[in-house]
């Protein structure tokens, strides 16, 4: 039984990532068993059926978004753009009384004004609803029922459903962020991209409100970041019906048996008792084991054994670091022998005397970055 009545079968998606993590996200989703996995810019494609859109939306640490592709054509004019896009049955997502969104990004193509774009495209998936079913559905730019993205590049435009809704990084564990959050799936990259072996120990000595030490814990104990979320963008479209809700609570069901009960010590520490505090609110509605407690970067202790120390130093841009840091961390490398030491750096006044060796540049939303990673032994 298909998964959701009268649909049609998928053709590829796409799973957006942050800028310099798609080759993190392409091992994930190839780790899942997803086939046909391939990374490009901005993201990964993939293939399968819709339940794999769906397990890549529950199970995925580093994708903010799953597409879905619905429709490729010819798009050199707004008349070829309308009828491209009226060409599609939209009948199996919406209904006059669900909500649509639409947004549009486009290069080197005639048609150039995004907002345009969105609404012609919005223009003819109504005009196609009203015309078959005599009402139309209504825009609702916040909180819609049915995303739609459109990708216009050389004139050709591709069209996409979104499955996931919200953002993947919006977990539903974080309430309050604090200064300068890092977004969850950043962080889940950085883990994966650091080598972490999800046995060894690992701290993070500016923890901030604890994303970093909480996603390890999670990552480490196989715990589904989906599960946080009471639902996703494609559980509120027209198909999914009583079986597909059946399926997708059984996906579920799935991934909290695979829960491992204990993991490896992961710890938080910052020197702002405030910054603590949200990080252990933060591990509460986790269900995360991490701990966290008030201390100086400076009295970091190695680790027993020797694990990785990875954080996100603060740095002009987001948050002003104090005079003492740059000394701090030169001293890690010092204090910490056998240990593996990953740093997000995002201010080029922050260098470490001891030269890395692996460096990858990285977006923090659109501060560049260099994450920069330390072995034992390293020159």
């Amino acid at each position: 039984m298909p998964p959701m009545e009268g649909m049609p079968p998928p053709l590829p998606f796409f799973a957006t990532a942050a800028k310099g993590t798609e080759g993190a996200l392409r091992d994930e989703l190839r780790e899942m068993g997803l086939p046909d996995v391939r990374a490009d810019r901005g993201g990964v494609h993939f293939g399968g059926d819709w339940t794999d859109g769906w397990r890549a939306c529950l199970h995925s640490r580093v994708a903010l978004r799953v597409l879905a592709q619905v429709s490729r054509f010819p798009a050199p004019d707004e008349r070829a753009l309308y009828g491209g896009v009226r060409s599609v049955d939209w009948r199996p997502f919406l209904t006059p009384d669900r909500t649509l969104a639409v947004s549009a990004v486009c290069r080197d193509s005639h048609l150039t004004h995004t907002g345009f774009l969105a609404q012609k495209t919005k223009d003819a998936v109504v005009d196609q609803m009203r015309g078959r079913l005599g009402a139309r559905p209504d825009v609702d730019r916040k909180d819609p029922d049915v995303s739609l993205f459109l990708h216009l590049r050389q004139d050709v435009a591709t069209l996409y459903l979104d499955l996931a809704g919200e953002s993947l990084h919006r977990r539903g564990w974080r309430t309050d962020g604090g200064e300068a959050p890092l977004k969850e799936t950043l962080a889940a990259a950085i883990l994966r991209l650091s080598g972490w072996d999800r046995q060894s120990p690992l701290q993070d000595p500016l923890c901030g409100s604890g994303t970093i030490p909480i996603e390890a814990d999670l990552w480490a104990r196989n715990v589904a970041p989906g599960l946080f979320r009471p639902r996703f963008g494609f559980e509120r479209w027209a198909c999914h019906g009583e079986s597909a809700r059946a399926l997708m609570a059984v996906l579920r069901d799935q991934a909290r048996q695979a829960i491992r009960p204990t993991g490896p010590m992961v710890q938080g520490t910052d020197r702002d008792p405030a910054a603590i505090e949200r990080a252990r609110t933060h591990a509460r509605q986790a269900e995360s084991r991490a701990t966290f407690q008030v201390a100086e970067l400076a009295d970091l202790r190695p680790l027993s054994p020797p694990g990785f120390v990875v954080a996100n130093p603060p740095y002009g841009a987001r948050l002003q670091g104090d005079a003492s840091l740059q000394e701090d961390l030169d001293r890690l490398g010092d204090r910490l022998p056998g240990h593996t030491i990953v740093l997000l750096l995002g201010s080029p006044d922050l260098r470490l005397r001891r030269r890395p060796d692996r460096w990858l540049a990285l977006f923090n939303g659109d501060i560049a970055c260099r994450l920069v990673i330390y072995r034992p032994g390293a020159p």
